[in-house]
């Protein structure tokens, strides 16, 4: 069809790759065929590198076959989403343009919608090529990826690859155009046109009119390298990410630092933190080689060396952004050096917007002030500069929006509604990672699903373009924006001013992330278990203090916040300990300690990052707590929901396959539970009721404990939603998250019962969950489990009989049973 791509060759052995590359020459890129994320590719620039590339690609290729390309790293990537009917209508939903360059998987890469850098006569051939593809290929109906390398130095277009299906750019491209391809990719499979179908947003218009936005969207991926010591962060042609975020903005700069306040990573933005001090140690030289390399910061690098006042030409020649990028960086550190100069008491309000419309959170510029959030946030409101909320509309305006899907900026009029029923803010859990995936955006929708039956109208707040929780049509009303202090109260201010009053806020479903706000929102609209009890929880000291008032038995230990301490409570317990820090979730820095010397390891990781991971320090209030390791238990997982009238329902109760020590993430586990006596599930369920009550919980709350010859000790208590309430609601057909979000909203589970909506659990089978592990992502990491959780994804299995059960969760997990062979013993637990 004319178009053109990288020379190549196809290869099912050394040999015939042997042959290929001896045509094409060095370098090259080696892709196997039927691969998700770049799974076995790799660019080889020696012979050595060649071969073992290839023998890596034609394992991870189903058929044995590998395409050899020439290598066209450095090169700029774009990305088309396009649909087609059965009447040969197409539509191109959105163009897509990477920040990083080629050699980058484009999962791994920071992306802009809609791209930035083309120019229109290049737009257009872009487009006329990507339609030529769908129509060559064959897709009849639905969406495809198209994929384009463009050379930056002669403007050299090429196609690379096509997807004839919906791939991870179509949820993202969803997410950024409000038009839902798969929704409409199945109505298309099923005989309508495009013109046949309504466009949800609009209400007047077809899919088949091509969205338009007025805005710009960043996506910024999220990794998790902390989780797997001595490996190299280095970024390629394999995605090594585990989540990203997604940020709208009026502009690109406003757009990027709201992505990147949106990780959780302890990054206020682009600079202006903290955190940009981790480059001090780095002379000019230094850095620069160190952006010639794509890693998780290299962003951050890259606006440290404008800082310095590098040429921009020189930072596009070591890492392939674009100028215009590196510009609009710039844009960011000039004014960070204007801002420098002023004072809030002295910046005027035109000011205050601009520094607004770049982005700037009120976090970054009391961090340069020398002041603190709730003092900016006074004086940029006295200043009369509040955020205004823009509806993504698929039309730039063009016609009203009916589904209200927000984003934030900071221009004269806003788009939010008025509306006189009661609303509930649902906060989200942020960008996956390991220990916050989906389990808790479960939560989230199945909450909005369950008050919107219930007459409440509610208000998603997330920033997480993979999941349903950012469906438009998931709740009433979308607001697309970072899960921070600042944007969390700016939402409730824009609800408050929409309906006449406040709405009340759920922080207990989405993980960690909403949990750590809700001590800074007014604790009265923080609805079920109040933020005092969750601190009781989450704080190690205080927690112990709890179990003690209450009788209940822990392993023996206390709480330390520096290395001396720490080994007095080592020298009262005796090893192995367990070392566990405040505030994090999937078992952040968590240590099973075993001598003096592994302890003070433990420590100096906990002086380093803090307790609270990369976001906090290690002090008096924030202690890490120290217990005996209880070798040889078993360990056990409760869900439960507790009602103000005091009822509480135990969801259920698991067993782990594996034994203690190993991260309730990463172990498999049964319910209902295999090996447990009558009275020690009864010693449990107690045990749940006087935590509970204790801690007045008014929702779902997950207990840990370890059983040791049936004598019961709590590990720990969260009183929010856990990873395990869908794997119990899938597994007993009682919707736990639904019933939860309505017992904080008042509901008791009398009445839930009376209306239907909490059922008798169904019984007689046996269902057990295992954990996906991404070690095929990670060579060169040690597979060992420990208190970390490393894993990225679970599967479930229900069968009439555990063994059974627990196959088909091996199964689905990848893991295949052998039926001979040997097995290794470990006799030394160290």
């Amino acid at each position: 069809i004319g178009l053109s791509v990288p020379a190549s060759g196809i290869a099912h052995s050394i040999d015939e790759a042997m042959d290929v590359v001896g045509q094409l020459g060095l370098p090259v890129i080696i892709r196997p065929a039927y691969i998700l994320g770049g799974r076995g590719t790799g660019i080889a620039t020696t012979m050595k590198e060649f071969k073992q590339v290839v023998s890596a690609g034609l394992a991870a290729s189903p058929i044995n076959e590998v395409l050899i390309e020439t290598s066209i790293k450095g090169w700029k990537e774009y990305e088309l989403e396009v649909m087609r009917d059965r009447a040969d209508n197409c539509v191109i939903i959105c163009s897509i343009e990477n920040v990083d360059a080629m050699g980058v998987h484009t999962g791994d890469s920071i992306t802009v919608a809609p791209a930035m850098t083309l120019s229109d006569v290049e737009y257009q051939e872009m487009r006329n090529a990507a339609l030529a593809c769908i129509r060559r290929v064959g897709v009849e109906t639905g969406g495809s990826n198209v994929q384009f390398a463009v050379n930056p130095r002669t403007g050299e277009q090429v196609v690379i690859e096509m997807n004839p299906r919906v791939s991870r750019s179509s949820a993202l491209a969803s997410k950024a155009t409000g038009f839902p391809i798969a929704k409409i990719a199945a109505k298309l499979a099923v005989g309508y046109t495009l013109d046949e179908i309504a466009n949800d947003i609009t209400k007047k218009t077809p899919a088949s009119f091509e969205p338009t936005i007025d805005y710009v969207v960043t996506k910024v991926p999220r990794w998790a390298f902390e989780k797997f010591e001595g490996v190299s962060n280095s970024l390629g042609t394999q995605m090594r990410s585990v989540g990203e975020a997604m940020a709208i903005g009026r502009t690109f700069p406003e757009s990027l630092q709201k992505a990147l306040r949106s990780l959780e990573i302890g990054r206020a933005g682009l600079n202006c933190d903290a955190a940009e001090k981790n480059f001090d140690a780095l002379d000019d030289l230094a850095l620069y080689v160190a952006i010639e390399t794509a890693t998780p910061d290299r962003i951050f690098q890259v606006g440290e060396c404008i800082r310095r006042g590098f040429s921009l030409e020189k930072l596009h020649d070591a890492t392939g952004y674009d100028l215009w990028f590196l510009d609009q960086m710039k844009l960011i550190y000039d004014e960070r050096a204007t801002l420098a100069t002023q004072s809030p008491a002295t910046l005027d309000r035109r000011s205050w917007r601009r520094a607004k419309r770049l982005g700037f959170s009120d976090t970054q510029l009391a961090w340069l002030w020398g002041s603190d959030e709730v003092e900016i946030r006074r004086w940029r409101e006295a200043a009369g500069v509040i955020p205004t909320y823009k509806s993504v509309d698929t039309c730039s305006a063009e016609f009203a929006a009916e589904t209200p899907y927000f984003y934030s900026t900071y221009e004269d009029e806003s788009e939010v509604r008025p509306s006189t029923k009661e609303r509930v803010i649902i906060l989200g859990s942020g960008p996956n990672r390991i220990g916050q995936g989906i389990e808790f955006d479960y939560c989230c929708v199945h909450a909005s699903f369950a008050l919107r039956a219930a007459g409440y109208e509610t208000v998603m707040l997330n920033c997480n373009p993979e999941t349903v929780s950012t469906d438009y049509d998931t709740s009433d009303r979308l607001y697309f924006e970072p899960l921070t202090t600042e944007d969390v109260l700016n939402v409730i201010a824009a609800e408050t001013k929409a309906a006449g009053r406040s709405p009340k806020v759920i922080v207990s479903l989405g993980g960690q992330t909403p949990l750590k706000l809700a001590g800074s929102l007014p604790s009265e609209l923080v609805a079920g278990t109040s933020p005092a009890s969750i601190d009781i929880a989450e704080d190690r000291e205080r927690w112990n203090e709890l179990c003690t008032r209450l009788g209940i038995a822990q392993p023996p230990g206390a709480t330390a916040t520096d290395l001396q301490s720490a080994r007095a409570v080592t020298a009262r317990v005796g090893y192995p300990v367990l070392v566990r820090p405040s505030y994090v979730l999937g078992g952040r820095a968590m240590r099973i300690v075993h001598d003096d010397e592994q302890l003070a390891a433990a420590m100096a990781e906990m002086e380093r990052f803090g307790s609270l991971g990369r976001e906090g320090g290690l002090s008096s209030s924030r202690p890490v707590l120290i217990d005996r390791f209880l070798q040889d238990a078993t360990e056990v997982d409760v869900d439960a929901v507790r009602d103000a009238s005091g009822e509480v329902l135990i969801g259920g109760v698991m067993e782990h396959v594996e034994e203690a020590g190993i991260h309730s993430g990463d172990s498999a586990c049964a319910l209902p539970a295999q090996n447990l006596s009558v009275a020690a599930l009864a010693a449990i369920e107690a045990n749940v009721k006087k935590i509970a009550d204790a801690l007045d919980v008014r929702g779902l709350i997950n207990v840990q404990f370890a059983v040791v010859d049936d004598s019961v000790f709590v590990i720990e208590a969260n009183p929010r939603a856990s990873r395990t309430v869908p794997f119990v609601a899938k597994a007993t057909g009682v919707p736990l998250a639904m019933v939860a979000s309505r017992v904080m909203l008042g509901a008791t589970l009398m009445q839930l019962r009376d209306e239907g909506l909490l059922r008798a659990p169904v019984s007689g089978h046996v269902s057990v969950k295992e954990a996906v592990l991404p070690f095929s992502r990670f060579p060169e990491v040690d597979t060992t489990l420990g208190p970390e959780m490393r894993s990225t994804g679970e599967v479930m299995g229900i069968d009439a009989t555990f063994g059974r059960a627990f196959v088909k969760a091996q199964s689905a997990a990848g893991t295949e049973l052998p039926m001979s062979g040997l097995v290794f013993l470990s006799l030394n637990d160290r």
